[in-house]
């Protein structure tokens, strides 16, 4: 458990425990894991090389080898990336070339000569089954041989590791944050979290814990430690159901339907009882269980609610799900005003659900048809916003901010990132009434801000959208929200794919699609155009029982075209998820650098590759005025069950990335703006020294920074928006 325990705070927080240990003579092994981690695109602090420096040398050397294990993990450097052609980027050959290279080759081999299927007076060959195709042709070692060393280059990425304190206070610190996250948690964060409240069950519990799908992760923990629910937690039914599935070992989220076991007499009783509280102190909440009636029949099957007579007002919720008891749900009754024309109606049921008016503005701004009708749906905001989250007051403002851009259509992500496009139909919006609205939103948000007497921001985040939903962010390293922007350094970025099969034969394809500015003229780079103006691909593997790496490199100095948008497509074999293991990501390098096609300190994002859909497109790169940026996607597209290709989707592609390039995300800048125009001092951090306590906003915590201080990193900028 320690072990574990230790690599998921240092993947977390990026700092190392500091564990009591033996003390002796360390040094050599301190200088060692220094220059080990600076080849991975790290460097420790110096209070963490003193620290190990002072441990007893073969403590020490196995403290550092988790360190380096934990690091390699992040930016994808435990596994050996070996390419197709062994001097990638240079000795590829044109597709057609290549092709017939293979063919010829197969041709003088006798077994595979006889084997060509005559089809309408032609001969066709299945290019997998050539002898020499999408198979290792050299090992890792010749590949390496192959390559001259990596030159340092002031670009290349350098990630502090600090030393922290005692595992068990770092596990609690990091426990307390995840939980009281005020937006809903990425799958890695949902798993950290998962873990951390067994490991802090009997320790200190959050004072709140605004997201309900972390609730049930907490709450799950409570129970199997022999503890009752949080305080304040569990007051929805849903909330029961998603605390069911979690101690189910199911899906919390309730987005997967999760099998429910034989559970034991105490802990049915538990669930009925938080059933029964829920429904005595509010009726109405029954209204929520037709939403998911199929899963609570199947509940119900195993709580047996008739054991329990004494807990009437829990069996009333499996009378509602068999309906044998009506309980008009909350939606219908706002359908049914809506319909009828009567937004005052619409808007007195609303006021009784802030959430769910917040997120109605706009349907009830169409359906107004007078000045007062409008002006009663701003007043009803203003009266209601006190009482919606952060994440929900923000989401609107960024929603008002894009409403009317005619050059977007709608485009909706879901909780799986599957995405989608439709044109906009939609009836303008009153342009007084929107206003009035992005005003108590700008005032809403301000209200709740913390007032720092002086804020500091690295210029690099300043386009970094705001985390209204860890949904909108893959699980990975460097990762950031959809709609980020970052600037991209380096004469030439290299996207990488690694995967490995579980079961049977895996084909993924790494892609890329290369737009004009106005997002025309598509051309690609894959297996079926290898090499062109600016690119190279690293060539085609069809199979990965060991594992398999594809690379594309281009050189943004010389390609064409303003648009450039990879993607990673399941062509045959095994879906993300079933996958033994598999990532994306991506380096950007100097020209002079040379190197592997694999150079762990040049990597600047990895995103883990999961879910079901077929298609992955995980960040796109814009040029602007001869400035390349990052913009990020995070889309999955469901694709084809085979033989996926970046040809045939590219108008899907196209129009999803024209339209998260083009919209306005709330970023870290609205923030700093909001504080400015309310008399904080806001500056730009350019490596000055710091005197006094400053609130600092950046990718990385600079050395030196004044005690007092407060930080926000990716890592918690959701805390930046308010509660």
């Amino acid at each position: 458990m320690t072990n574990d325990l230790d690599l998921l705070l240092i993947a977390h927080t990026l700092r190392v425990p500091a564990e009591p240990a033996p003390r002796g003579d360390g040094t050599a092994v301190a200088r060692q894991l220094d220059v080990t981690l600076l080849t991975a695109g790290f460097k420790a602090s110096v209070a963490l090389l003193e620290h190990i420096s002072r441990m007893e040398a073969g403590v020490a050397t196995q403290r550092a080898q988790r360190v380096v294990e934990a690091v390699a993990g992040l930016v994808g450097d435990h596994v050996r990336h070996n390419v197709y052609f062994q001097g990638f980027p240079r000795g590829v050959p044109d597709t057609f070339t290549f092709w017939s290279e293979c063919l010829a080759e197969a041709a003088g081999d006798p077994d595979f000569a006889r084997r060509p299927r005559r089809r309408a007076r032609r001969v066709v060959v299945n290019l997998l089954a050539l002898p020499r195709y999408g198979r290792y042709q050299h090992s890792y070692a010749e590949m390496a041989a192959a390559h001259a060393e990596l030159a340092p280059a002031l670009g290349d990425r350098v990630t502090t590791l600090d030393l922290g304190g005692l595992a068990d206070d770092e596990a609690r610190d990091l426990y307390l944050r995840l939980a009281s996250a005020t937006t809903p948690l990425r799958e890695e964060e949902r798993d950290a979290l998962r873990g951390l409240a067994r490991h802090c069950a009997d320790g200190a519990q959050p004072y709140t814990i605004p997201v309900r799908e972390s609730r049930a992760v907490v709450n799950a923990a409570q129970v199997e430690a022999g503890r009752t629910p949080v305080d304040g937690t569990v007051d929805t039914v849903d909330d029961v159901l998603r605390l069911a599935c979690e101690l189910a070992g199911g899906d919390g989220t309730l987005r997967t339907p999760t099998r429910f076991p034989s559970f034991s007499r105490a802990r049915r009783r538990l669930l009925l009882g938080l059933l029964d509280d829920v429904v005595r102190a509010n009726p109405a909440k029954l209204g929520d269980v037709g939403v998911r009636r199929e899963r609570w029949k199947r509940l119900g099957a195993r709580l047996h609610p008739g054991d329990f007579p004494d807990l009437a007002h829990a069996a009333r919720v499996f009378a509602v799900a068999r309906r044998d008891e009506h309980a008009p749900s909350f939606t219908s009754r706002v359908e049914a005003a809506f319909r009828a024309g009567d937004v005052y109606q619409a808007l007195r049921v609303l006021e009784q659900a802030p959430g769910l008016l917040v997120r109605s503005v706009d349907r009830a701004l169409r359906s107004a048809t007078a000045p007062d009708e409008r002006q009663a749906v701003v007043t009803a905001v203003e009266r209601v916003l006190p009482d919606v989250s952060g994440r929900v007051v923000l989401s609107l403002r960024e929603h008002l901010g894009n409403r009317d851009d005619r050059a977007l259509q709608r485009i909706f992500v879901n909780a799986q990132a599957r995405a989608w496009s439709v044109p906009d139909t939609r009836a303008r919006l009153d342009p007084g009434a929107v206003a009035d609205l992005v005003r108590l939103c700008d005032a809403e948000t301000l209200r709740r801000l913390p007032r720092p007497a002086r804020l500091v921001i690295d210029p690099a985040i300043a386009d970094v959208a705001l985390p209204l939903s860890g949904r909108s962010r893959a699980n990975g390293f460097g990762t950031l929200p959809r709609g980020s922007r970052t600037p991209v350094d380096g004469d030439r970025l290299r996207f990488f794919v690694h995967w490995r099969q579980a079961a049977r034969r895996t084909d993924l394809d790494l892609s890329c699609l290369f737009l004009d500015r106005d997002f025309t003229s598509p051309e690609h780079a894959s297996w079926t155009n290898l090499r062109g103006h600016a690119f190279v691909h690293s060539g085609d593997l069809t199979e990965a029982p060991e594992g398999a790496s594809e690379q594309i490199d281009v050189d943004t100095g010389a390609v064409a075209k303003d648009v450039v948008v990879p993607q990673v497509l399941v062509y045959s074999g095994e879906g993300f998820d079933d996958l033994a293991e598999g990532f994306f990501g991506y380096m950007t390098r100097d020209h002079e650098q040379e190197g592997l096609p694999f150079e762990a300190r040049t990597v600047r994002m990895k995103s883990d590759l999961c879910g079901t859909a077929r298609i992955v497109v995980p960040v796109a790169f814009v040029r602007d005025g001869g400035v390349w940026q990052a913009v990020w996607l995070h889309l999955d597209q469901r694709g084809r069950t085979r033989f996926n290709t970046v040809e045939e989707g590219r108008t899907t592609t196209t129009v999803q990335v024209r339209q998260i390039v083009g919209r306005r995300y709330l970023t870290v800048r609205h923030v700093a703006d909001l504080l400015r125009a309310a008399g904080t001092d806001v500056a730009p951090y350019t490596g000055q020294e710091l005197d006094g306590p400053v609130a600092f906003v950046g990718f990385e915590r600079p050395d030196g920074l004044p005690a007092g201080s407060v930080v926000y990193t990716p890592a918690n900028l959701g805390e930046l928006i308010p509660a």
